[in-house]
């Protein structure tokens, strides 16, 4: 998909920034870190050791935006002598700076997660960690958290471990730049299996009934003192590099399993048959040829985001989906319920601790498991109080809220202007749906539509914009009418 910028004016910006402003004061968002963390953080990097395994010599690689500095992962692709694949995967280990009942410690649970907004970031760890010796950056020997994940040829793990080990990337590469090379031809081979591991894993994926939607994303970014919001569709690589990430979520997830103790991201399967045949009815009314026998799964990733009746379609069935949860288990009382339905298989976070608090904790039950260990106390202890706290993070809410706010100061200056656009959401709780969403092509804007008669989801609308307000108190700070 084309992407499309909109710049604002000087009145929107300022309008933006201040409305920010009361969104962090809102969320309660603390922007600097206490004298006393600060303090505790240079203590912990004086005070790190480095694991005795060795493994500086794997030429470990990071994927990334190209201003991040909080590298959570690095991995080095290799083929096997035998067959098949070997993925070294090195995850930041933040445990060996972040010791439990540390002021560290207690204020990344008083954070949860990193939180970005367009004009700043706000870190789950002060930057002098997670930007410093405890992000794989570059050149620079830190601690890890080594997994091992041996793939058959057809790209099914045969084998998965994890141990701590001191590892050294050698390349910071942007998904952009990895993206061209790949094509190109001129990828060295470590990266460019990662397209061959990648597609295989979305095979294997598709196969067991697995969904991935990747819709575009709105983003806004600050640039030259300006922000821009527009969609940005994933490049395949992005989907590559995340079943790395997905295949040792749901490696980990075993592991803790066979070993008695974790924490999972669980999501049932949606049993309300009203909603099953709601996103059928919604196919056929898209005219997306839903052929009997076809699973949800397969239909999802057999659809194009680009195509505005396949985004439209995506848009509203996945609202539709049961909201995840974390399972906590110990003591080997396996809960009930254990997988996750769209990935269709037991899964945890476990690949971004620099950036969620979570993943610091199944880290170390992996580690203790895969050397047959107990799980360490602190873990066991926290585990009860860990489904809580992360449901106290504030990442989905300031994310979409933000996004609101810039579409809010795209649109300002615009009240009254009519543009084109597409039904992507109805209200699915009515039967002659009067309100939605509006999906807009130019600006990068999705708003709440009414109508004085019934919304057909999918339809393509004139949409007459009757409120742009970033500092409106009320639920929506932009408003179209139907003409």
């Amino acid at each position: 998909m084309r992407r499309r910028q909109m710049h604002m004016s000087r009145e929107a910006q300022d309008a933006l920034l201040q409305a920010l402003q009361q969104l962090r004061a809102e969320l309660k968002t603390p922007t600097e870190f206490p004298a006393h963390v600060l303090e505790a953080a240079e203590a912990a990097k004086a005070a790190v050791q480095l694991p005795a395994k060795d493994a500086t010599h794997l030429p470990l690689f990071t994927i990334d935006p190209p201003t991040s500095k909080d590298l959570d992962q690095a991995m080095y692709l290799e083929r096997r002598a035998g067959g098949g694949y070997r993925v070294h995967y090195a995850i930041a280990d933040v445990a060996a700076f972040v010791k439990p009942g540390s002021p560290l410690d207690a204020e990344a649970h008083d954070r949860i997660e990193t939180l970005y907004f367009p004009d700043l970031k706000v870190p789950l760890h002060p930057p002098s960690i997670s930007e410093g010796p405890a992000s794989l950056l570059p050149d620079q020997v830190v601690p890890a958290l080594l997994w091992q994940h041996d793939l058959d040829a057809d790209g099914h793990v045969t084998d998965s471990t994890v141990s701590r080990a001191k590892v050294r990337s050698l390349a910071k590469l942007d998904y952009q730049g990895v993206q061209q090379d790949i094509e190109a031809g001129t990828a060295e081979e470590p990266v460019a299996l990662l397209r061959e591991i990648g597609k295989l894993r979305e095979a294997v994926e598709a196969a067991r009934g697995g969904v991935s939607v990747n819709l575009p994303d709105q983003e806004v970014t600050l640039k030259d003192g300006s922000f821009r919001l527009s969609y940005v569709a994933a490049l395949p690589v992005e989907g590559w590099n995340e079943q790395i990430s997905l295949m040792t979520g749901m490696a980990a997830a075993r592991i803790m399993l066979d070993s008695g103790a974790g924490i999972l991201r669980t999501q049932k399967e949606q049993a309300d048959q009203q909603v099953v045949q709601r996103v059928h009815d919604i196919a056929k009314h898209l005219g997306i040829d839903w052929k009997p026998g076809v699973t949800y799964a397969a239909l999802v990733n057999s659809l194009d985001p680009a195509d505005p009746k396949h985004m439209a379609f995506l848009s509203e069935a996945t609202t539709m989906l049961l909201k995840a949860e974390y399972t906590t288990f110990r003591d080997h009382r396996i809960p009930e319920h254990t997988a996750h339905a769209a990935i269709a298989a037991p899964y945890t976070y476990c690949t971004a601790p620099l950036r969620r608090l979570i993943d610091r904790y199944t880290g170390e039950l992996c580690v203790a498991a895969c050397a047959g260990q107990a799980p360490p106390p602190w873990v066991l202890d926290a585990l009860h109080c860990l489904p809580c706290d992360m449901a106290r993070g504030k990442g989905k809410v300031a994310d979409r809220r933000a996004v609101d706010l810039a579409e809010a100061a795209v649109l300002k200056n615009r009240v009254g202007e009519v543009f084109g656009g597409l039904v992507i959401n109805t209200d699915a709780e009515d039967n002659r749906p009067k309100e939605g969403t509006v999906h807009l092509a130019d600006p990068a804007v999705m708003g709440r539509i009414t109508s004085g008669a019934e919304l057909d989801l999918g339809a393509s609308v004139q949409a007459k914009l009757t409120r742009a307000d970033p500092l409106f108190t009320g639920k929506n700070k932009i408003l179209f009418n139907t003409v």
